[in-house]
């Protein structure tokens, strides 16, 4: 019922179903339907009026600006692991230094968890949100939900992604820019076929795809040696590691392999030397987001850097001059060409 509220489905002062309704809908008894209304009630959910039934209180009021919550929320896809908790402490230093403090969400790049997280934020009252959007290529349904946030003014900023329904600030990374940037760097060592491979329901990826193509573009004479391999966040690393095989058996097959991150960078090159190839003699692998492991890999991998502590700091700073509802400008950053040892020309190639 709260969730309902929150994204809107039952407006302000809108009559609710009533007791025995609620005992039929959810299969409970009468009592847990009064405990249930008695905690909406006292969060100020709902009000009672004698002999005419329940309805939807005016909530909020409770997320205007001004209200005294020190607590920023963040929801990002993945909280433990890669590139992001350098982007957390990055934001945590800075909002810290205004009083405030973290709760941090994780999506798995789930819709569906997503929701729950938030919810989760405006049930814990929070004064701002920082959004990692997840599966941002693909219609999102909790629109409802952002368009409550919205509505309510809550301070909302997205990092490294945006959901285009939506006109939130943002901080991000010229994906296609930069993924141009690393296969003009391969084409100008003399690779003529690559193999690029790009998750495609998150818009970093289909960015980074269009930086693909966009450089073979400008080489007609061998745009048709350019292949692709497209998956989406929910795929095993088998379904790619097929299409991967494919490839190289392929007479034409890749000198090169251009993947989505240095994440699946590092998978890739542990699945070409379990196979017997020798990177880079053989083959040549790049990533992005200069993660900090591809750096210990053997070979190094040649990547594309990602500002990380950075985006951080910055993300922290527009949330505390929204919060003072200062005007703020979106940030997108430039990533440089990171040089390590996974690249070789391929006329060196034995």
């Amino acid at each position: 019922m709260k969730e309902a509220i929150l994204s809107g489905k039952y407006p302000i002062d809108e009559k609710l179903p009533t007791e025995t309704e609620l005992m039929n809908r959810f299969n409970v008894s009468r009592y847990t339907i009064r405990r249930a209304v008695g905690d909406l009630e006292s969060e100020h959910y709902i009000y009672r009026i004698q002999g005419g039934g329940m309805f939807v209180q005016d909530w909020h009021k409770d997320w205007s600006i001004d209200n005294d919550s020190k607590m920023i929320g963040v929801i990002t896809t993945h909280i433990a692991d890669y590139i992001f908790p350098q982007i957390i402490y990055g934001i945590d230093q800075m909002i810290s230094e205004g009083g405030y403090s973290l709760l941090l969400g994780n999506t798995h790049n789930n819709h569906q968890k997503e929701r729950k997280n938030l919810i989760n934020m405006l049930n814990s009252k929070v004064a701002g949100l920082i959004i990692e959007p997840t599966q941002s290529a693909l219609p999102n349904p909790n629109m409802d939900l952002y368009q409550e946030i919205k509505d309510d003014e809550i301070p909302v900023l997205f990092i490294n992604a945006s959901y285009p329904e939506l006109d939130f600030p943002t901080v991000t990374t010229d994906d296609a820019g930069a993924e141009r940037k690393i296969i003009d760097y391969l084409l100008d060592m003399g690779h003529e076929s690559i193999l690029g491979i790009f998750q495609v329901d998150d818009i970093q990826g289909v960015h980074r795809m269009d930086g693909f193509v966009k450089a073979y573009q400008q080489h007609p004479e061998i745009s048709y040696k350019g292949n692709l391999v497209m998956y989406q966040s929910g795929d095993s690393f088998d379904k790619i590691t097929q299409r991967v095989a494919s490839a190289l058996k392929s007479p034409d097959r890749p000198t090169a392999i251009a993947c989505y991150n240095d994440q699946l960078a590092i998978r890739v090159l542990d699945y070409l030397k379990s196979n017997g190839f020798v990177v880079p003699q053989d083959i040549s692998v790049v990533g992005f987001d200069n993660y900090q492991m591809s750096q210990y890999m053997s070979p190094g991998i040649t990547t594309l850097n990602h500002e990380k502590e950075i985006m951080g700091e910055d993300t922290g700073k527009m949330m505390l001059s929204l919060l003072q509802k200062q005007p703020v400008t979106s940030i997108m950053y430039d990533p440089q060409l990171v040089v390590r040892e996974s690249v070789a020309s391929p006329k060196l190639l034995g």
